[in-house]
């Protein structure tokens, strides 16, 4: 079975996909030159189930809102661009190879950090209600409530696994 994901987007001539788990975990890291949508599909469908594409700044690129659509997912934009120092902080504490990794890898912590408290809250509900959390923490992000998420759980499983 595959597992939810959010994805995070560096374009540019250098392109850079960082997808991790609902954790907020490092799953993958790709970095290629000259890439198209097809490669950005292709990487992201190797590593998951996409719940949210995110990129680093506060207008959301092209290839990203396409992405999204493409996924039928979350798209996250921070309220502002992602400043270099907070980036910075990602190579620091991830191994990363590039900075077009450690920009995709501040986008889906962006994304991430958002949704966390949510992301805890459905987790611990899950769990308690024998449910599957990463299917419920997807519908969270998906603007369900908890309460719903938990309770179509029957519901979710199945809409979920492709």
């Amino acid at each position: 079975m595959m597992n939810h994901i959010i994805v995070g987007i560096d374009t540019g001539k250098t392109s850079a996909i960082a997808c991790t788990d609902l954790h907020g975990n490092i799953v993958s890291l790709y970095t290629g030159k000259s890439e198209g949508l097809p490669w950005f599909v292709e990487k992201i469908r190797e590593s998951g189930i996409p719940v949210i594409i995110s990129g680093d700044k506060k207008r959301s690129q092209e290839t990203v809102r396409k992405l999204a659509s493409i996924f039928n997912c979350v798209l996250f934009a921070p309220r502002e661009d992602i400043p270099v120092w907070k980036k910075n902080e990602e190579l620091s504490m991830n191994k990363v190879s590039s900075i077009h990794e450690r920009d995709a890898l501040s986008a889906a912590k962006a994304a991430y950090n958002k949704y966390a408290n949510k992301l805890g809250q459905a987790d611990r509900l899950a769990r308690l209600s024998n449910a599957d959390p990463d299917s419920v923490k997807a519908m969270v992000i998906r603007r369900y409530s908890v309460y719903e998420a938990v309770n179509k759980k029957d519901r979710v499983n199945r809409f979920f696994k492709k």
